[in-house]
């Protein structure tokens, strides 16, 4: 049978649900284990728990409340001019229409490049960001594609989702490193000995050790395949805002395959665009986590909402060369 893009949103909203979950898990695990074994005790180890979800959640406030600005200036992104920019206003006015959103504020990037993203905490505080290369490359019909996606994150709240992902992963990652740092001057040794536990202290100590090794970076495998299923989402929703994958699937593969190298993306901003900013063959792409899929599992994706043939081989060797 085949899929249809409320199938899609479905399936991607449960999937992104249950990562979130399994996130959520894994703190509470590496808090009870790190509790347990330093005090010897079921409630040292819930309260070490609470303590580092609190703790996370008050660093990440800031970011909440003003991330979306420090981002857009971090890009070099400058509001729209109201006569240069008509068409691009009336595009992303027609997609908030669609959407039932408010109309978002709309900057322009100085990059030759074709990308965009959006930003903000809800859609009553958006903003959508689209580089210049975009606009001279694309046509009216996939820079209507680009924006509804833009729009489908806005109208999804994939902000927040991922915000709230964030928290737990720099949870995750601010308990390990507390716990790393305390067995390295001594004191996970000293409390052990001191406490008197018995074996299962020293079982649960060794375990802490193992999880807060390896948790930071199986959350921040999850976060990235949160933020893999959130594009399959938007891409979905664009679907349904435009009544047309073409368009969408057009841009996709126009701005995969662009060589020119978007200067002021980054590693903490490259999840929020499109289409990853950061080319294989960059050298700052070394050691990257995969922050969105593969665009030719993307563009199969819009194909079958058609009933169209998949990509061939050659079209799928020429996607994957950048991507």
């Amino acid at each position: 049978m085949r899929a249809t893009f409320y199938d899609q949103q479905a399936a991607n909203r449960r999937l992104s649900l249950l990562l979130m979950l399994s996130v959520a898990i894994l703190l509470a695990a590496l808090g009870f284990s790190i509790g347990f074994a330093y005090t010897g005790a079921i409630e040292g180890g819930a309260g070490f728990t609470v303590l580092a979800v609190v703790l996370g959640l008050a660093l990440s406030i800031g970011s909440y409340y003003g991330g979306d600005s420090v981002v857009l200036r971090a890009s070099g992104a400058t509001a729209a001019d109201p006569v240069r920019h008509q068409q691009l206003l009336n595009v992303v006015r027609e997609m908030a229409i669609a959407a039932n959103v408010p109309m978002p504020k709309v900057y322009l990037i100085e990059d030759t490049a074709p990308n965009a993203f959006a930003t903000g905490r809800d859609p009553e505080h958006a903003s959508v960001a689209i580089t210049t290369g975009l606009l001279e490359k694309l046509d009216r019909e996939a820079l209507q594609g680009v924006i509804a996606h833009e729009l489908g994150h806005v109208r999804n709240l994939d902000i927040r989702f991922m915000l709230l992902i964030g928290v737990l992963v720099g949870g995750i990652a601010l308990l390990a490193d507390m716990f790393l740092r305390s067995l390295w001057f001594g004191g996970g040794h000293r409390r052990s000995r001191d406490s008197g536990g018995g074996g299962a202290q020293a079982i649960m100590m060794v375990l802490a050790l193992v999880l807060a090794v390896l948790a930071p970076i199986a959350a921040r495998l999850v976060q990235m395949s949160v933020s893999r299923q959130r594009e399959y989402l938007a891409d979905a929703t664009a679907v349904e805002l435009t009544r047309n994958p073409v368009g969408l699937e057009r841009a996709l593969a126009a701005i995969a395959t662009d060589h020119e190298v978007l200067e002021v993306a980054n590693r903490a901003t490259q999840h929020l665009y499109i289409v990853n900013p950061i080319k294989k063959f960059e050298e700052r792409a070394a050691g990257l986590f995969t922050t969105h899929p593969a665009i030719t599992d993307r563009i199969d994706r819009l194909r079958e909402l058609r009933a169209a043939s998949p990509l061939t081989d050659e079209e799928r060797a020429v996607l994957t060369g950048l991507d």
